[in-house]
């Protein structure tokens, strides 16, 4: 717990409105979107702008408390879950839109935006901010920063790093920096900027985002590829970018996953089919109906049995609208649902989607599998339940044959949720010993009382979720 000297010296920062360390409070904040990942924080602190974070900062290191800042808690590697307790960092205050320039195609916002706030506030410019990831409807940009987020267009336009290109931060001695800027070419020192962005909340907080916009597509259209053989479907993501075609969006469903998000959604998604691909393309009329037609011409040589346009823009987002939704229908299955990312070349897609079938077969698990295909991310997820140890022993070696498969295969353990405490024991898999080493270097440099989002990141001798009581 927190002692009545850095209580006091917290309060006195941001008020007593601001600050709040009574049980229920600190259970709220004890745990995030992970399943089987829990631990008390010692106190939740929200404050209300950049000057007052420096100062919590300067506390919390002289007194080696740590710091979790935390958006909207959607993440899935258990990056805000206080594994070490101390102080929840909340942007409630912090979350407004601060300009959108027009002339430099940027907008600066806080961390607490709403990522789909900010799109609506975009779009009635008519301009555009690419990254979409499925929780956009409540997480925050603070949070897609720390995450790297992707979403369904980062095949053809990228993650949030590609958009992020200034950033206001605070050291955790409680310098505030500025990096980038509204700037289309800057190779001034350092690259500090793409460093923090993904970098988990372990080595600063930021508070202030600038993010390049671009021009809004003139039109897009939306079309589902329907097979019987789910490696035909896999082939054919590499097939259509082999061909020099890059959709907006490249999506995969299994014929599991088809069944959930059809009884969720209620759209008229087939369900007697082994596998789906949801493809998006966007850009010039021409442009459009030329991809869409050469996709349909590839999928149909892959075998696809039937190809599907969306007729209206309203069907089309019932459909995007649906693929978001592929988390929350399996979690209607069992009470634990453990959503897993694994990312191989997309040369490598069908021989992932195989591993996995194998490995789902092999420990007796349900499994749906869906992701980005078009850039190699995909989404393993598990039903389940956390009070049948037996079968969470078999998902947990399960989902370890995997990342591992993945790896194997040219990849990685994560390509989007990021490593946070579950993928810690798995890290050094990925970067070897000197991998870490490196990164615990940098850490270091920052971060010397190891305050910021302690816990996370780095492996730890477990390989097991745990719950942590405090």
């Amino acid at each position: 717990m927190l002692s009545n000297e850095v209580k006091e010296k917290l309060i006195a920062i941001v008020t007593k409105n601001n600050f709040d360390d009574s049980k229920i409070e600190r259970l709220v904040y004890s745990y995030d979107a992970t399943p089987n990942f829990q631990s008390m924080p010692d106190a939740i602190v929200s404050p209300r702008n950049a000057e007052e974070v420096s100062q919590i900062l300067k506390i919390c290191n002289q007194y080696k408390v740590p710091i979790v800042p935390r958006g909207s808690g959607t993440n899935l590697c258990a990056g805000t879950c206080p594994t070490e307790g101390g102080v929840v960092l909340l942007f409630k205050h912090m979350n407004k839109i601060l300009e959108i320039d027009e002339e430099n195609l940027t907008i600066t916002v806080q961390p607490g935006v709403i990522t789909l706030d900010m799109i609506h506030a975009i779009e009635e410019k008519g301009l555009f901010y690419p990254p979409d990831p499925s929780s956009m409807t409540i997480s925050t940009i603070g949070g897609n920063i720390n995450e790297n987020s992707g979403g369904l267009r980062g095949l053809k336009y990228g993650v949030t790093r590609d958009y992020v290109i200034g950033l206001e931060a605070v050291l955790p001695n409680g310098d505030i920096i500025r990096t980038g800027g509204k700037l289309a070419k800057d190779v001034a020192g350092y690259d500090l900027t793409r460093l923090f962005v993904g970098s988990e909340g372990t080595l600063v907080v930021i508070t202030e985002a600038t993010l390049k916009l671009i021009p809004m597509p003139e039109t897009r259209k939306t079309m589902l590829a329907l097979y019987q053989d789910l490696s035909a479907a896999a082939r054919s993501v590499s097939k259509i970018i082999a061909n020099k075609i890059i959709p907006t969006t490249l999506e995969i469903l299994d014929q599991a996953t088809l069944k959930v998000v059809e009884d969720y959604a209620q759209i008229g998604l087939p369900t007697d089919v082994q596998a789906v691909l949801l493809i998006e393309q966007d850009g010039p009329p021409e442009v459009v109906d030329r991809d869409i037609q050469k996709i349909a011409e590839v999928c149909r040589l892959e075998n696809a049995v039937s190809i599907q346009i969306a007729a209206t823009e309203e069907e089309a987002m019932a459909l995007r609208t649906a693929r978001r939704a592929a988390l929350s229908a399996v979690a209607r299955l069992k009470p634990t649902t453990i959503l897993e990312d694994a990312t191989v070349p997309r040369s490598e897609i069908a021989n992932m989607v195989k591993a996995i079938n194998e490995i789902t077969e092999k420990y007796q698990l349900t499994i749906c599998t869906f992701g980005h295909a078009g850039d190699g991310n995909l989404h393993p997820t598990c039903a389940t339940d956390a009070r049948d140890h037996e079968e969470m022993e078999r998902v947990e070696k399960a989902f370890a044959e995997i990342f591992e498969k993945a790896i194997e295969l040219g990849g990685t353990i994560t390509g989007e949720h990021g490593v946070g405490a579950m993928k810690a024991p798995y890290l050094e898999w990925k970067l070897k010993k000197e991998g870490i080493a490196a990164m615990m270097g940098i850490k270091q440099a920052f971060d010397p009382n190891n305050i910021m989002n302690p816990g996370k990141v780095f492996a730890k001798d477990s390989k097991k979720r745990v719950v942590i009581t405090r």
